[in-house]
């Protein structure tokens, strides 16, 4: 009799299962819900923000800036390029292939006059140098915003072995001069580079993959080890940048020198097909970005 008051019917049991789960499915999507109504707010913001900036700048005849653009940010530009193509605009980052870019608008045209991005490269080196550890974007990026400091401010973090260059604002170079004495366990020390770096790619490696067509969801798909559907939702999840610009077209086919960025992956450069195996596949040559 005791054993019957606490125990569970079999099909009680399977119903209170299954309203858990359709309890957790139905928080998991208003989570996604509300993320997804949080994002468009930014993205209609940050639009307006840009063509504040850029009427701001056309009437007045100044140069403006943004603080450092993500790819998905940069693709907010492109979306409203067209309404403001009337002022010049221009990306840089600190130096070649930055993934992280400021917009500045205005030319020497428009103003008379000609000024340079607002950012500062800081190395960042071990106070002892054998004592250094090998630290990561991760490291360096986790120790600066402990510092309260906004993404915004902060560009491409370059790593050369126990060395790093930071690209930031001009106006948050000195904080950091300052501030900065410590990544993860390492002591280090901050200075104005000296050299800054010519490029953000350390490192190109070369790979020749087999694909049935150049379908930029199949490449990613053979790049990263994935399954077509896992490929596909990539794109859903607006992942997939190339040449700066989002893209949410999976069946799209890439082009020679195509530059493509998917968010939580990597970057990687479309070299192009160069042939055919004798079982009909084409070799594509790509090179990542390390």
């Amino acid at each position: 009799m005791g054993q019957r008051l606490f125990a569970v019917d079999g099909d009680l049991k399977n119903q209170m299962e299954n309203k858990r789960i359709c309890t957790v499915i139905f928080y998991g999507k208003v989570f996604i819900i509300i993320r997804k109504y949080l994002m468009d707010a930014d993205e209609i913001l940050l639009k307006k923000r840009l063509m504040e900036l850029a009427q701001r700048s056309y009437n007045n005849g100044q140069y403006l800036f943004t603080g450092f653009l993500s790819a998905a940010q940069q693709d907010c530009y492109y979306q409203i390029e067209r309404e403001i193509s009337h002022v010049p605009a221009a990306f840089f980052g600190g130096t070649a292939d930055c993934e992280r870019v400021m917009l500045r608008f205005g030319s020497i045209e428009l103003c008379g006059y000609e000024e340079a991005f607002p950012i500062q490269c800081i190395e960042i080196a071990p106070m002892i140098e054998k004592f250094g550890e090998t630290l990561s974007h991760r490291d360096y990026l986790g120790a600066l915003m402990n510092l309260g400091i906004e993404r915004a401010t902060l560009g491409d973090i370059v790593i050369l072995g126990k060395h790093a260059f930071l690209f930031c604002t001009a106006k948050m170079a000195p904080y950091i001069l300052e501030n900065l004495d410590k990544v993860k366990h390492t002591n280090v020390r901050c200075s104005l580079a000296v050299q800054v770096p010519k490029s953000t790619v350390t490192k190109l490696e070369r790979k020749t993959i087999q694909v049935s067509a150049a379908r930029i969801d199949s490449i990613i798909a053979k790049i990263y080890h994935l399954s077509r559907s896992e490929s596909v939702e990539l794109f859903r999840t607006k992942k997939v940048f190339v040449n700066g610009r989002l893209n949410e077209n999976n069946s799209g086919q890439l082009n020679a020198n195509d530059v493509v960025s998917v968010r939580g992956f990597g970057r990687f450069l479309f070299v192009g097909i160069m042939g055919e195996t004798r079982k009909g596949k084409l070799n594509a040559d790509i090179d990542m970005y390390c």
